[in-house]
């Protein structure tokens, strides 16, 4: 009967399923690529090598978000510390020009130091304060060949090598000229410090604590824990408000769905309750053709989810979008709460039904 009821009305129940795939799918693209992002920005920082980074006071784990309030001279300190093997200073400069970027201004020698150098797939390193080195993700997404230009911050450089993507940023210049493009002369926004060996990462972040006490000291080895929505301002909220939306998306459809469908079926029902069906029946028989709806939204969202991520990544090859089984579950179970939720009054209108009314009913 539940069968046979959904496909009654093919149009209307097509409508509630693809409805429910939207919400599904909203969860699923809109917290993926929140925590895909996430997650392929920690990986690359950690990939740098480093044991330890410096920022400035009160400096946001998300490294965009640093501006060049220190001086480089700071790393010449750092580099005079026990157990310090390398310091890299490096100038980050936010660019909104041709896509959104993060370039890191580095000195080519200590950053080799602190990360091991990079991994070339053409090229060569930086050798002129006009080079620029591109990673593969960035090259292919921007159209970017080796010895060809490219326009940054107003400024033309040459594209002296692309890199395999991993090292931090999708983009290095030499610090010098990052630091006269951007007027942060002799600043540097972050420092990366590699220790001798890793078991002495901690005293040397003890010895940095007492000389710069107001400072940012992480390890690098927890930087993927600290990676998450609740550390930026805003964005935990906005993914709430993303679900709540979604939730009222399916909450909507359903509920007028199943509201229509108590109306049309007014006779039928006062036919079920004259036969002696109960209230509980009427209500089981409404929810669960409401969780049915739900279950083919549900496989229809989570094919819509991986048809959207395939098409961004299609299109912006630098984006990470990460659909876990966790968030399919979690985005199942919204999609089925809110279809109920929106089927509830419904149900309970259809089951207070007076069987005598509702088979004169026209």
């Amino acid at each position: 009967m539940i069968v046979r009821n959904i496909l009654h009305r093919p149009v209307r129940t097509l409508v509630s399923v693809l409805a429910v795939g939207v919400e599904v799918s909203l969860v699923l693209v809109v917290v993926g690529l929140t925590s895909g992002l996430l997650r392929e920005t920690a990986k690359r920082i950690e990939g740098i090598g480093a044991d330890i980074m410096l920022q400035p006071p009160s400096a946001s784990v998300f490294l965009a978000f640093s501006g060049a309030p220190m001086p480089i001279k700071i790393g010449e300190k750092l580099a005079e510390m026990k157990y310090v093997e390398a310091v890299a200073p490096v100038l980050l400069q936010f660019s909104s020009s041709g896509g959104v970027d993060v370039i890191y201004g580095i000195d080519p020698e200590s950053f080799r130091a602190v990360s091991g150098g990079f991994v070339f797939h053409q090229g060569h390193d930086m050798m002129g304060p006009d080079d620029i080195l591109v990673d593969d993700w960035a090259a292919k997404s921007k159209h970017v060949k080796v010895d060809g230009t490219f326009r940054l911050l107003d400024h033309d450089f040459h594209v002296a090598g692309i890199v395999e993507h991993g090292k931090g940023a999708r983009l290095f210049v030499p610090i010098q000229t990052l630091q006269e493009l951007s007027g942060a002369r002799d600043k540097a926004s972050i420092f990366f410090i590699k220790c001798t060996r890793p078991e002495h990462t901690q005293n040397v972040m003890d010895q940095m604590r007492q000389i710069f006490p107001r400072y940012e000291i992480r390890p690098l080895k927890d930087f993927l824990s600290l990676m998450t929505s609740s550390s930026l301002p805003g964005l935990e909220t906005f993914i709430r408000s993303m679900i709540a939306l979604a939730v009222a998306i399916g909450f909507l459809v359903i509920f007028l769905s199943m509201y229509t469908t108590v109306i049309e079926r007014t006779r039928e029902i006062g036919v079920l309750k004259s036969l002696g069906a109960s209230k509980g029946y009427i209500i089981k028989a409404l929810l669960s053709e409401t969780t049915l709806i739900c279950g083919l939204g549900i496989v229809a969202g989570i094919a819509m989810s991986y048809a959207a991520r395939a098409a961004f990544l299609s299109l912006f090859p630098t984006l990470s979008i990460l659909i876990t089984p966790g968030w399919i579950l979690r985005a199942a179970a919204i999609a089925v709460i809110g279809g109920l939720l929106g089927a509830s009054y419904p149900a309970w209108l259809a089951s207070r039904k007076d069987p005598i009314e509702a088979l004169a009913y026209e």
